[in-house]
């Protein structure tokens, strides 16, 4: 296992830059996620233990924040612009809000992982002395 040094520098960019990658936030060497949103317990490059994460639903807050951002937006343009019927719209919105959610759900879990990782969030603190 790795030791975690309390003085040992995490940089932020790096770790959410892997983590929206699918990799290790610690050495981006080894995949994040093995299976689609669950993660390893332990990085099999680095020894790093992820079973203590707590990312919660955070991830689906921000997936569902941006998806609002992105097509709302977008559904007022093309509306504006092209007169679609209604029936059509209601296939195309709620199959590419689905598409979009299911692209974005998991490099925003590596993000809030990495991000807790990298600030020593959660199960991710320094041990305490």
């Amino acid at each position: 296992m790795q030791q975690d040094d309390p003085a040992t520098d995490r940089p932020l960019g790096p770790a959410l830059r892997n983590g929206l990658c699918n990799r290790c936030p610690a050495c981006g060497d080894a995949p994040l996620f093995p299976r689609f949103l669950r993660t390893d317990s332990h990085c099999a490059a680095c020894g790093q233990s992820w079973e203590n994460h707590q990312a919660d639903d955070f991830p689906a807050y921000i997936v569902i924040l941006l998806l609002g951002h992105i097509l709302v937006p977008l559904m007022i343009e093309v509306n504006y612009a092209f007169s679609i019927p209604m029936a059509v719209q209601s296939i195309l919105w709620p199959g590419l809000a689905v598409v979009l959610a299911v692209a974005m759900i998991q490099p925003a879990k590596g993000a809030v992982i990495a991000f807790q990782w990298a600030r020593r969030m959660s199960g991710f603190a320094a041990p305490k002395a």
